[in-house]
């Protein structure tokens, strides 16, 4: 099988060579790179959300792991710390005896008592000799520990930044997970209310209709006001005259000579 894909691989490359020339490689690395940017195209949002919510989950280990280091180190800074302090001690008590027998020795005695017991000069010096050798092997010693315990206090502090940036981090980027997941489903309601095709031919209809039942109840309702606005009055005139002659007199302010002079004028 690897020996097929091997031999596909040398033809294409060899076919290329003989279509394209010195441009066979540029034509193949973008041709694979379209393929690439496709590929990931078609990968469903969602699925991209899901594989980052995984890679984000599997920073805990690892934080996890800094905890337990950064836990293991403050122990032991505490043992170091508790050991400087008993080398201190010692080497306090071990430089006053110290001076003690220097003291002594300086004051020019032949014989010396300590603790009910008396000891010759020699002895003394002896003595001195070797509490002031283990004394500066003391000093190295605590000096070689403090500088032990300030190196590892300051590798502690450092994985404590990393430790508290790595959980900023990863409580970012699980908002930033959120926030995707959020944006995700706006953009599902948005392409869902976007597949809604509504037909126009209906909408027009169901608009004038809406049109008409409105100019309708408006006439409707006008007419209704009309009607409660009229309001029978009384008449404060006298009715008019049945008789056409006294129409007529009366619109024209005539006296009754001056209506028969009207009549025998007409006659004439």
């Amino acid at each position: 099988m690897i020996k097929k894909t091997l031999l596909t691989v040398a033809v294409v490359g060899l076919v290329a060579g003989l279509l394209f020339g010195r441009d066979a490689f540029s034509y193949l690395k973008t041709g694979a790179n379209r393929v690439s940017d496709g590929v990931r195209d078609s990968v469903p949002t969602s699925f991209q959300i899901d594989r980052a919510r995984h890679l984000v989950s599997e920073l805990t280990p690892t934080i996890r792991e800094a905890m337990h280091m950064i836990a293991k180190e403050e122990v032991a800074l505490e043992g170091l710390d508790e050991q400087i302090a008993n080398a201190e001690k010692s080497s306090g008590k071990l430089q006053g005896e110290i001076m003690q027998l220097q003291a002594d020795l300086q004051s020019g005695k032949s014989t010396f008592r300590y603790a009910s017991r008396s000891y010759e000069r020699d002895d003394v010096q002896r003595s001195l000799k070797s509490k002031f050798a283990r004394y500066k092997v003391g000093d190295e010693t605590l000096s070689s520990l403090k500088q032990m315990r300030d190196a590892r206090a300051a590798n502690l502090m450092a994985a404590r930044e990393k430790y508290a940036a790595m959980v900023a981090a990863q409580k970012k980027l699980e908002t930033d997970v959120k926030c995707l997941e959020a944006k995700q489903q706006l953009v599902e309601v948005a392409q869902a209310s976007s597949d809604v095709v509504l037909d126009d031919s209906k909408l027009a209809r169901a608009k004038e209709l809406i049109n008409d039942i409105r100019a309708t109840l408006d006439v409707k309702a006008r007419i209704a006001n009309a009607d409660v606005d009229v309001v029978t009055e009384i008449s404060l005139d006298p009715e008019d005259s049945a008789d056409i002659t006294d129409q007529v007199a009366a619109y024209f302010n005539l006296g009754e000579n001056d209506s028969n002079v009207a009549q025998v004028s007409y006659e004439d």
